[in-house]
Formats: C-alpha cells, sequence, structure tokens
C-alpha cells in the first residue's frame, strides 16, 4: 500500500519539511531506509545515521528537523507516530466471514455472519462468536465461550469451557485460556486435585502472546483488564487479577491470587509469589523475584547483573561471610560501649 506523505502527515498530525508528495510505501531502519521508505529517529543513540539517511521521509522530533536532508515530518513522539504509520501501510489481512468446510460447529453455537472460522476449527456447544472475529485453523472454542467483536484467534489456541474474550483482542498461537489452575490438597502424603470452577475473563483490547497460559479460577474468576499486553511464555495462575494497560514480558510468572495494579511494567522472567498486591504504576525489572506486596508507585529489582564468572565467585563468597563480618562488628560496638 502507498501513501502521500500529506496524507501521512495529517494522520499522525504531523508537520512535512520537504516534500509533501512524495509517495511512502513502506518502513525501513534509519541506516537502511531508501526512497520511498519511511523510518523515524526516537533515539538520540542513532542521531548520526540521520545525516546520511536516503528515506522518503523520517519522522522526528522539531530539535533535529534541521539535521534532516530528507522530508520530515515533525511529531511530539516519533515512535508512537512510526507505530500508527505502521498500521496504515501495512493493513491486516481479514478473511471474509465464513465457516470452512472442515471446521466443526456445534448447532446451537451463535456465529456472527462476518465471523471467519478456519479449518479443523472446534466450537463447542452454547459458544458465542461476535461480529468480525477471526479464528484461524486449529483453534478450539470451549462450551459457552464467548468472543468479542472483531478479536482474532491465531492458529492453534486452545479457550476452555466459560472463558469470555472482549472486543479487538489477539491472541497469538499457542495460548491456552481457561486450564486447571494448580490446585491440590495433600492427603496423607497424596496430592487430592483441588475443582477449578472458576472462569477466566479478558477484557478489551487485550494481546496475548504465543504459549500463555491462563489458568481458570479455583472459585473466582482470573480477569485480565483492558488493554493488558502479555509477551509470549507467560503463566497468569489462578485467581490472578492484572490491572488495565499492564505489560508483562516473556517467561514471567504470576502465582495465584496476586492482584497487580494499572499501567504496570513488568521485565522479563519475573517471579511474582502468591497472594500478593501491587499497586498502580510499578516497574518490575526483568529477573526480578517479587516476595512481598508493593505499595508505593515506582522501580524495583531483585538479583545480581551478570558479571566475569571470578568475579561473581568472589561476590558470592563475600555475601556468604556477612552473617560473621556483623557478628564481629556488634562484638566491637559491645566493647566501645
Amino acid at each position: 500500500m502507498a501513501i502521500t506523505v500529506a496524507q501521512l502527515a495529517l494522520q499522525l498530525d504531523g508537520r512535512i519539511v520537504g516534500d509533501a508528495d512524495g509517495l511512502i510505501n513502506s518502513v525501513a531502519t534509519l541506516d537502511h531506509a531508501l526512497p520511498g521508505q519511511l523510518t523515524f529517529l526516537a533515539n538520540t543513540k542513532y542521531q548520526h545515521q540521520l545525516a546520511e539517511t536516503t528515506a522518503g521521509a523520517v519522522l522526528v522530533r522539531e530539535s533535529e528537523a534541521a539535521g534532516c536532508p530528507v522530508t520530515a515530518i515533525i511529531v511530539n513522539d516519533p515512535y508512537l507516530s512510526y507505530a500508527k504509520a505502521v498500521a496504515s501501510l501495512y493493513p491486516e489481512h481479514r478473511e471474509p466471514g465464513g465457516i470452512h468446510p472442515q471446521a466443526t460447529v456445534d448447532e446451537s453455537a451463535s456465529i456472527d455472519p462476518s465471523a471467519w472460522i478456519g479449518a479443523n476449527v472446534v466450537v463447542e456447544a452454547g459458544a458465542t462468536i461476535g461480529q468480525g472475529v477471526q479464528i484461524s485453523p486449529g483453534c478450539v472454542i470451549g462450551r459457552n465461550v464467548d468472543i468479542g467483536v472483531d478479536t482474532r484467534l491465531h492458529a492453534n489456541v486452545s479457550l476452555y469451557a466459560e472463558v469470555k474474550i472482549g472486543e479487538r483482542c489477539l491472541l497469538h498461537s499457542g495460548v491456552v485460556i481457561g486450564s486447571d489452575g494448580f490446585g491440590f490438597a495433600n492427603e496423607n502424603g497424596h496430592w487430592l486435585k483441588i475443582q477449578q470452577i472458576g472462569r477466566v475473563i479478558v477484557g478489551n483490547d487485550v494481546e496475548i502472546g504465543a504459549n500463555c497460559a491462563i489458568d481458570s479460577g479455583a472459585i473466582g474468576d482470573t480477569i485480565i483488564e483492558d488493554g493488558v499486553k502479555l509477551d509470549n511464555l507467560i503463566q497468569i495462575a489462578h485467581n490472578v487479577r492484572i490491572g488495565a494497560h499492564t505489560a508483562i514480558a516473556g517467561h514471567s510468572a504470576v502465582a495465584g491470587s496476586s492482584v497487580i495494579g494499572k499501567h504496570c511494567a513488568i521485565g522479563g522472567a519475573v517471579g511474582i509469589v502468591g497472594h500478593l498486591d501491587i499497586c498502580d504504576n510499578v516497574t518490575i525489572t526483568a529477573m526480578s523475584l517479587v516476595s512481598k506486596s508493593i505499595s508505593e508507585p515506582g522501580v524495583y529489582s531483585s538479583g545480581l547483573p551478570v558479571e566475569g564468572n571470578r568475579e561473581w565467585n568472589k561476590r558470592v563468597a563475600r555475601l556468604g561471610q556477612l552473617g560473621k563480618l556483623n557478628n564481629r562488628v556488634s562484638q566491637l560496638e559491645k566493647l566501645k560501649r
């Protein structure tokens, strides 16, 4: 798809310095962009690449426009504007409404005529599929599942019974929603399974990355609020609640009944233990272990960053000596008194 610089600037509420009639048909990085391609400068680390770019147009801030040798579109936030531009230049492919002949659909399911049901999809009794929904091959839609308007499921997504998915959601391949929570009671050394009778409720505009697992509630529901973004390979346990517009990076895990507030940012491979409360506007850096509730907004970290093995061994050895050091200091303080 091609669009003029003028049309693009209008969509982005930007101001043009240069050729407004130039055509843009694709995007590229600042150092590789060619005529006809759009690029952007969001990080001053790449400022030196701006002077040599041959792009058709560059999204820049006002302060960087003078150094741009090609057409500039001046915007407040180049990265955000780039995200909007990509959506215009690369519109999502959508299948026309219909049911593939190799799909299996229970006669009691309700499917909007504009929805697409791909090959080898199974839709069980009582399911409701909304307007414009796209369900790719191999998905399983369980009993009484409800999928909202314009939501898309990529191949091989499994939604267990009673799951509710909101509008305009995007679920990537391998996602499993509504599987049993990890609930067992110990009876004389043997584990007795606890029936998980809650649901999973997913709000609007939620994106769930490939191979995420979100467990059903043990009694109440597991809830993912509007605008939440989950990266690939994330585990969300039973009865967790994730607040609106929180983003969680890959390989993180949230144990049962923890509550994460709104507008939080959680880095990769973070572990959050069960029954905690994390307030709104918290950032947790990668590889952190959250073992207690967080009641104040801010940035939180734990763990040691990588370093040479010899230095790391020395540091860990010193940590092991802290108890002895503390005892010696205490003894010296007593003598001083």
